[in-house]
């Protein structure tokens, strides 16, 4: 019976295992979700509905027992930077989840792959992807590769590089790889293949390649996602291809990071299009969805704020998936966000960051933020120096320097909103949040938040973003270590 199935999800914080998991409960399997962090699954509606098991794919002991009882395992685990050690991680946890598959007796692994064009000079990122299929094929666990077009979907890095490029540039000058072929596909019938193939025995052992029902450029895609909103944009072509500096202009433009937003422009250097029509084949009864209809779906899915997972949930770094710095744009607010794992009890963390500014001073770069409120005061505004009514304590609607106290959690959170001269609205927060199940361990996040009036805002916050890396990085650092002395103080 497939109710008596166990399913492993790998990548189950990312943008597609984060969708696919609540699919397969739907259709009656049982799920475990194999993640680093079990916390980063906080707030999921199915949380409660599935299993959860904390394990790193390169750590081969935890491996085995994830897969203990499993019959069919998803591999949805991948690097985004495409550099040589991400490419080689990604094989090497490949080549552990194979064994594992092997010694566990799994039935079978489903790989979510990229389509590519086999005759094409691969990208290195594109490259390992198609690396990580052969090695996971090559084991002696059957395997069906899924390899799919660019996702159209609310919160896919492919749809929001549309959205932004196409609301903030209404002349764009586009590189060569605007005009190459794609078969972009709905995230949708992504996921109605991913999970029809538990169903289908003929998918397995087989590549299939997915995509959309229209060949398009990127061109194309921006334009009908201009026409989904009733803009009017010119495109100036151009022979160029400029990879890198074409995702740095993205970088500057768009929330999403340079390292993201390259392996999809340099896929775009051959047609990414399907030559291998097993997939209409297998699965008849899929029928996928046009582009213009993907873009109006996921952009009301965007407009009620109803996104279900992002592109930038599956971001990780070298402290693990505690995010320590991340960079994005929700609802029209720019976002940066900070985050430190402290040995120190919340209420400690809580009275190191609500005891800033005033006498005291911002703990780092004190002349820099003197040099802004004496800015702010030469064109009227209010200036840094209003200090604060008392060192320590902190209320609600309370001045300190050039802010206003807008939210006090006792222990957990203080938020203070800009009241110098902007072209926008400013807000710095600060929480403590201590760790489910850990005594004494504290989540520490600083969050920057910009809300932009039109072009001067935009200017402005790229303006002041190199310097934010230098103020609140060192900010962090300076809390963290008051909040250490005040551990030993009390």
């Amino acid at each position: 019976m497939a109710q008596a199935k166990l399913i492993l999800v790998t990548g189950a914080t990312g943008y597609v295992g984060g969708r696919l998991v609540p699919k397969l409960l739907e259709a009656d399997y049982r799920v475990r979700c194999l993640v680093r962090d079990p916390s980063r699954l906080q707030g999921r509606a199915w949380l409660k509905k599935v299993e959860v098991t904390e394990g790193d794919a390169l750590n081969p002991d935890e491996l085995n027992f994830a897969m203990k009882g499993v019959s069919v395992a998803y591999y949805l685990m991948h690097g985004k930077q495409g550099s040589k050690d991400s490419a080689e991680r990604d094989l090497q946890a490949a080549r552990n989840f194979s064994h594992a598959a092997e010694k566990e007796g799994i039935e079978q692994i489903i790989y979510l792959g990229e389509l590519v064009d086999p005759a094409a000079n691969l990208s290195p990122y594109l490259r390992s992807r198609h690396e990580t299929g052969f090695v996971l094929r090559h084991g002696k666990t059957p395997v069906t590769e899924i390899r799919a077009g660019m996702i159209i979907g609310s919160g896919s890095a492919l749809f929001e590089m549309i959205r932004y490029l196409t609301e903030r540039e209404p002349v764009l000058t586009c590189p060569a790889w605007f005009f190459s072929q794609a078969q972009p596909i709905a995230i949708r019938d992504v996921l109605s293949y991913l999970v029809d193939t538990l169903k289908t025995p003929e998918a397995t052992g087989r590549v299939i390649e997915v995509g959309g029902p229209s060949r398009l450029t990127y061109a194309d895609m921006l334009l009908g996602y201009a026409a989904e909103r009733n803009l009017r944009r010119w495109l100036i072509r151009t022979p160029f291809y400029a990879p890198r500096l074409s995702a740095y202009w993205v970088h500057m433009v768009t929330p999403i990071h340079w390292r993201v937003v390259a392996p999809l422009i340099e896929g775009l250097r051959a047609n990414l299009i399907v030559r291998d029509e097993t997939a209409r084949k297998l699965f008849p009864h899929i029928q996928p969805i046009d582009y213009q209809t993907a873009v109006h779906l996921a952009l009301g899915r965007v407009q009620r704020d109803n996104v279900e997972t992002s592109w930038a949930d599956a971001l990780v770094t070298e402290a693990g998936d505690i995010k320590p710095y991340v960079f994005t744009v929700e609802d029209g607010l720019f976002i940066e966000r900070r985050q430190i794992m402290l040995d120190l009890p919340p209420e400690t963390v809580f009275r190191s960051y609500s005891g800033i500014g005033g006498t005291r001073g911002w703990m780092y770069m004190d002349w820099a933020w003197a040099i802004r409120g004496w800015m702010d005061k030469a064109i009227g505004g209010v200036g840094l120096r209003r200090g604060r009514r008392h060192p320590d304590e902190v209320n609600t609607g309370e001045a300190l320097d050039f802010w206003r106290v807008e939210a006090v959690e006792k222990n957990h959170l203080m938020r203070l909103r800009a009241e110098m001269i902007v072209p926008g609205k400013a807000w710095l927060q600060f929480e403590s949040t201590p760790v489910e199940g850990e005594k004494n361990k504290t989540l520490f996040t600083v969050t920057a938040y910009f809300e932009p009036y039109g072009v001067p805002g935009f200017l402005y916050w790229y303006a002041m973003w190199p310097f934010h890396k230098f103020i609140f990085d060192g900010l962090a650092r300076r809390l963290t270590s008051r909040a250490r002395v005040l551990a030993h103080a009390y």
